[in-house]
């Protein structure tokens, strides 16, 4: 089991004892998510690296924004909240973002090793750049600063 699957069964156990239902929902579905995960990949048993543990995480995270926006667009603030505490609870599974300074000298480093140019040279660089940072930068952000450097 890696780092996230120790942590989840131990919050597990926590949320159970301190009777928090938002908290032992959202991580019940969160072990739901990974097993199938493993499942997908080949069977049960099957190990998630520490990369496609957190791409669950992220996924998780990902449909609670979107539910929590289409309740607030219906006038449901009770069903939105509940949305955004489950979304904190899963935000502490994930690896602490970099700051944007941080993401600026990768870039320096991926232009001036890839030799990038120009707007042509953008897929190649975010590419590098994903790998680089791991999945601790947005994506929009990423986009947002290579576009600006390479323009």
């Amino acid at each position: 089991m890696n780092a996230i699957s120790d942590t989840l069964v131990e919050e597990m156990k926590t949320a159970m004892r301190a009777k928090d239902t938002v908290a032992l929902n959202a991580l019940r579905a969160l072990k739901t998510a990974l097993t199938n995960a493993s499942i997908a990949k080949g069977n049960l048993h099957a190990e998630l690296d520490e990369n496609e543990t957190v791409a669950v995480v992220r996924k998780q995270i990902k449909q609670r924004v979107d539910a929590a926006e289409q309740y607030r667009a219906a006038n449901r603030e009770d069903l939105s909240s509940k949305e955004e505490a489950e979304i904190k609870v899963l935000s502490a599974f994930l690896p602490a973002e970099m700051s944007e300074e941080e993401v600026k000298a990768v870039l320096e480093q991926v232009v001036a090793e890839t030799g990038a140019s120009g707007k042509k040279d953008m897929g190649r660089v975010m590419k590098a750049m994903q790998e680089r940072t791991d999945g601790r930068a947005p994506g929009k952000l990423l986009a947002q600063l290579v576009g600006a450097r390479l323009a």
